[in-house]
């Protein structure tokens, strides 16, 4: 791959959790770009050291339909907001190459070719997320370093292309198995909890696993004092639309609860909860570590133990 990766990945979680802080904790971790501002990304940049990625939101090709926005703005009292639905992502983009990331990674599609080559030239690699087959072929013949393997115990976001699909149904290691051979390093994203889950994706064909909900309570992570009241409460999560309009797993909620067959409405419908609880997480959540993130990057690499 031209770089060395350690076996722990820290992954990018969007909202806040994945402050430059915790990278720098961390051994390789990655700026979340996905809903924060072009200021917000330039002061990131600036706190950022060592080797580092950053993931991107790519710009949303299919937009909500409009009948389905305005209802919900109706139902919940509130306007339609304003949304952008490129995610900003060029001019995050190109700030990032500039700051000399070691990888840039997509989510909710992938780099065109043109961009993959702008990364090369800045000196990075480009990775894709990717959910099924489909995605992988796709990313692999426009020219990605490696693939981010994501299965559906993941917490956050569905990393699907089409906010209209529905997730593949398979679990990490099954996904990993399927796409082992197809020509480039796979990142395995999704449901590790112990350092027995690493090695099991390991030995499926990983390269690495990016871990992220085992980060979402260390010192370094940005997770709000609420979401932290959450994750340690005896809630459970759910895989629903009600979080941002896109398929995301996290804890649920009255608004999960009272709102099961949402259409999608990604990026619309987040501007318009606010006030509800929006805490994003795996399926096996049980007691997330707490502590030094460097402490339990080597718990999860299986050479460290935790206080």
């Amino acid at each position: 791959m031209g770089m060395q990766l350690p076996k722990i990945i820290a992954a990018p979680m969007a909202g806040g959790p994945s402050t430059p802080a915790l990278v720098n904790a961390v051994t390789f971790g990655f700026l979340a770009f996905g809903t924060c501002s072009v200021a917000q990304a330039r002061e990131e940049l600036a706190e950022v050291n060592g080797n580092f990625g950053v993931n991107f939101f790519m710009p949303q090709q299919i937009a909500p339909d409009q009948r389905d926005v305005r209802a919900l703005a109706a139902e919940l009292g509130v306007e339609v907001p304003d949304v952008d639905l490129s995610c900003g992502f060029e001019d995050k983009f190109a700030i990032a190459l500039e700051a000399g990331p070691a990888v840039v990674s997509s989510t909710f599609g992938c780099f065109s070719e043109h961009e993959i080559q702008r990364a090369h030239n800045a000196g990075a690699q480009a990775w894709a997320t990717v959910t099924n087959e489909e995605e992988a072929k796709v990313a692999v013949a426009r020219g990605v370093d490696a693939l981010v393997v994501q299965g559906i115990s993941a917490g956050g976001h569905r990393a699907t292309w089409s906010p209209n699909d529905t997730p593949d149904p398979r679990d990490t290691p099954e996904l990993v198995r399927a796409l082992k051979g197809i020509g480039v390093p796979i990142i395995a994203a999704g449901g590790a909890r112990t350092h027995y889950d690493v090695d099991r994706l390991i030995e499926a064909g990983a390269t690495a696993i990016s871990c992220g909900s085992v980060f979402l309570m260390t010192d370094e992570a940005g997770t709000s004092l609420r979401n932290r009241e959450l994750l340690q409460s005896d809630r459970s999560t759910i895989a629903s639309r009600a979080f941002s309009g896109r398929v995301a797993r996290g804890i649920q909620s009255a608004f999960t609860d009272e709102h099961p067959d949402l259409p999608p409405l990604y990026p619309y419908l987040r501007p318009m909860t606010l006030n509800n609880d929006y805490c994003l997480v795996g399926a096996r959540r049980g007691t997330l570590p707490t502590g030094p993130a460097a402490a339990v990057e080597a718990w999860m690499a299986g050479t460290g133990k935790l206080r």
